[in-house]
């Protein structure tokens, strides 16, 4: 972390203050010492945290059967539709969701997936997750579609 550090003062002290945004995303993105991008894995018992989709899939499962039941009830199940996660950390939470929503397999048909995720190494893992389901990816929430 010592030259992240250093290399981020350097630029602070060449091109002035930068965003929070800016900070944020070299100390997760940075190649070689980014938090999201290092060999050792964040997520799970052996990362720094373990999520709810981490620990049981019922949490997933849940938020996919409530998905189906907006897309019917409130939206009136439009043919197409975008389905959006943010930060989707290895595609757990979306895999268990969309196996939950095959009971109404109208639900996958009308949904393109949307993936906001700037770091390849987790797009990689989502795709393994996710890739039946053609996901789309983007660095920020403003590359997704309206």
């Amino acid at each position: 972390m010592a030259a992240l550090k250093r290399r981020l003062i350097r630029r602070i002290a060449a091109e002035g203050p930068i965003s929070v945004a800016q900070y944020m995303a070299e100390c997760l993105l940075d190649p070689r010492h980014g938090y999201y991008t290092r060999a050792d894995e964040p997520f799970g018992t052996r990362g720094d945290f373990v999520t709810a989709p981490e620990i049981s899939q019922m949490f997933g499962e849940m938020i996919g059967l409530w998905c189906v039941d907006a897309w019917q009830r409130v939206l009136g199940a439009p043919p197409g539709f975008h389905l959006v996660e943010l930060g989707p950390g290895r595609g757990t939470l979306m895999a268990d969701a969309l196996r939950a929503a095959r009971v109404v397999p109208a639900f996958a048909r009308a949904a393109t997936l949307h993936l906001v995720e700037a770091s390849a190494a987790l797009r990689a893992r989502q795709a393994a997750a996710l890739g039946e389901h053609a996901p789309r990816w983007h660095d920020t929430l403003d590359g997704v579609p309206d």
